[in-house]
């Protein structure tokens, strides 16, 4: 592979990518888009919850409130922990939406016909989500005896219900993810709409550098136009961060390349670019929605969460969110970037199988 070459190739990509007004247009317009979709999209409904209950109080009164919360239609799955430790463990793992903590005067107060208070802790993180959650909850709870639980509520991660804490780093993938579909989409298919691609056929290039080539500059862009919105999450809208740059630059990267993957196969099927821009949209708003942003993986069908598994965006989405809210944990992290890894070399290989047969 001839190095000066293959810089060439890329340069020559970057330079008609930025010189063409339709794709410096193509760029603006995927924001407008999701705004649009994720407004007819989303749902509020909750179904196949997770909760953890921290039960101090071994009263029937208790044991009535944990039996009707278990029974509840919204919920899945009842974790018991038996310690504050282990409650906020789940709550910063993402196993669980919110916890219940029944202290041990709970039915004391009952019996008295007093205010028995329970505490409710929120994955501030799924702030939508864990609000109609906890509407479920409390009209559970006014459901048992005469007296009302007050419940006492604090938010996890996100304590006063930011909005933009939850989108902005959300965008960062979402953004980054259609730039490079759409870059990628463009390259093959911009050049045969040109003429120039049996040019490049003929030329001394091989194969591996025309799909370097392709690729490259698609990754960098996409990978710029994350570390801006990460940038503005920072600094414009002032969402903490208490994870690693690093490794949220890493997984970013490794993400951009299992997206051109799939942008190379769309460009290297479409005769224009107007099929290539159609096809990365086809295919990229789908991925948005199965990933988990507009609504909770757990609310789709099984085979649904199957697919949800095999998108990169649903892994990335968990590390930026966890690295801006939760300090996630390096375990963590690696737990979701060996999936994209292999989504990456199975993109890749594909785009190279197709491309390879779309030269000869």
């Amino acid at each position: 592979m001839n190095r000066s070459r293959l810089i060439a190739q890329i340069i020559k990509e970057l330079l008609s990518l930025l010189r063409d007004p339709r794709a410096r247009a193509i760029l603006v317009l995927p924001p407008l888009l999701q705004l649009l979709i994720f407004s007819f999209a989303a749902t509020l409904e909750v179904r196949n919850t997770t909760i953890a209950v921290f039960n101090e109080d071994s009263g029937q009164a208790s044991e009535a409130l944990v039996t009707a919360v278990a029974h509840a239609s919204f919920v899945s799955n009842v974790v018991p922990v038996y310690d504050h430790r282990h409650q906020d463990q789940l709550i910063e793992r993402g196993e669980v939406l919110l916890a219940l903590h029944i202290p041990e005067t709970f039915s004391r107060l009952k019996m008295a016909g007093e205010a028995a208070p329970v505490q409710v802790i929120l994955d501030g993180q799924k702030a939508n989500t864990a609000q109609v959650a906890l509407s479920y909850l409390q009209a559970i709870a006014m459901a048992q005896g005469d007296a009302v639980e007050p419940m006492v509520l604090r938010h996890a991660f996100n304590p006063n219900l930011i909005y933009q804490w939850y989108v902005v780093p959300s965008l960062s993938g979402i953004l980054s993810m259609f730039i490079a579909l759409v870059v990628t989409a463009l390259s093959i298919s911009r050049e045969r709409e040109l003429g120039t691609f049996d040019q490049l056929l003929v030329s001394p290039t091989t194969p591996s550098e025309i799909i370097l080539a392709k690729c490259l500059p698609a990754v960098l862009v996409g990978f710029v136009m994350g570390a801006v919105m990460v940038s503005a999450a920072l600094f414009l809208f002032r969402v903490p961060f208490t994870g690693s740059l690093l490794w949220l630059a890493a997984a970013l990267g490794l993400f951009m390349v299992s997206v051109v993957g799939i942008g190379l196969m769309v460009s290297a099927i479409s005769e224009t670019q107007q099929q290539a821009i159609l096809g990365a949209f086809s295919i990229g708003v789908p991925m948005v929605l199965v990933s988990g942003f507009a609504t909770p993986v757990e609310n789709m069908p099984l085979i649904l969460q199957w697919v949800a598994q095999a998108i990169p965006l649903t892994h990335f989405l968990v590390i930026v969110q966890g690295s801006f809210l939760k300090a996630l944990p390096a375990e963590v992290v690696v737990s979701h970037l060996w999936p994209m890894a292999v989504a990456a070399v199975v993109m890749l290989s594909g785009a190279t199988l197709v491309v390879r047969r779309r030269l000869h």
